[in-house]
């Protein structure tokens, strides 16, 4: 009898960063960086919040003394928001971000983006989920339409590996016993792409710039 497996998927950690309204004009550079740390940019937009909108995508944070300083910095222009893709997403984004305080980050991480890019404790110039629970939270407010994945686990995970990567990985391997290649790793890389089963297919979606956000998701807690 034949076992019908469902269409191959792969899961990767997401998180949401985005571009504060005052380096905007920055994004290409920090694009190219995010790029060559590991990233995929799976989304992305441009779009101005209301104050409104800064309260309920920050509610965790009312009813703090900065909270009217950080929805009118929030809300004064637009900002970028971008769906963010790797292994370990959460926290390497963070990683790279460095310290929330800009002032605290140009001290003890002067490499880190906040470093580079933001001024003082509230103009620290990017934003980046701080845990599983928030990304989905924030994900979901930013980009509405998405959908946000469960990691397969257990036996979901070894029948994916199993059906999908174990057939053509060992194929390589057996060649590459047999060719001997100097550099075994670069060999393994090139016949990988040489001979996938599955060419994937490059998806070029347009930017879509939007003044403000059609929906106003409910509060949720992260």
């Amino acid at each position: 009898m034949e076992i019908s497996m469902p269409p191959p998927q792969i899961y990767v950690e997401k998180t949401l960063a985005i571009i504060k309204p005052d380096i905007v004009d920055k994004e290409e550079e920090i694009q190219d960086i995010i790029l060559r740390s590991g990233f995929t940019i799976v989304q992305r937009r441009k779009l101005h919040l209301s104050p409104e909108q800064c309260s309920n995508f920050y509610v965790e944070q009312y009813g703090k003394m900065f909270f009217p300083n950080l929805t009118a910095y929030m809300s004064s222009g637009p900002l970028v928001a971008m769906i963010l893709a790797r292994h370990k997403a959460i926290s390497y984004w963070l990683e790279l971000l460095g310290p929330n305080s800009s002032l605290v980050a140009k001290e003890t991480h002067p490499d880190s983006l906040r470093a580079i890019y933001g001024t003082d404790d509230l103009r620290n110039a990017l934003h980046g989920s701080n845990d599983f629970a928030a990304a989905e939270r924030e994900i979901r407010f930013m980009f509405p339409e998405v959908i946000v994945e469960p990691i397969p686990v257990g036996q979901a995970a070894k029948d994916y590996l199993n059906l999908h990567i174990m057939p053509t990985l060992l194929e390589g391997l057996t060649e590459l016993c047999k060719q001997k290649p100097a550099d075994p790793l670069i060999w393994l890389a090139d016949w990988l792409l040489k001979n996938n089963p599955n060419k994937p297919k490059l998806c070029h979606h347009p930017i879509v710039e939007e003044p403000y956000l059609k929906k106003n998701p409910q509060k949720n807690k992260s």
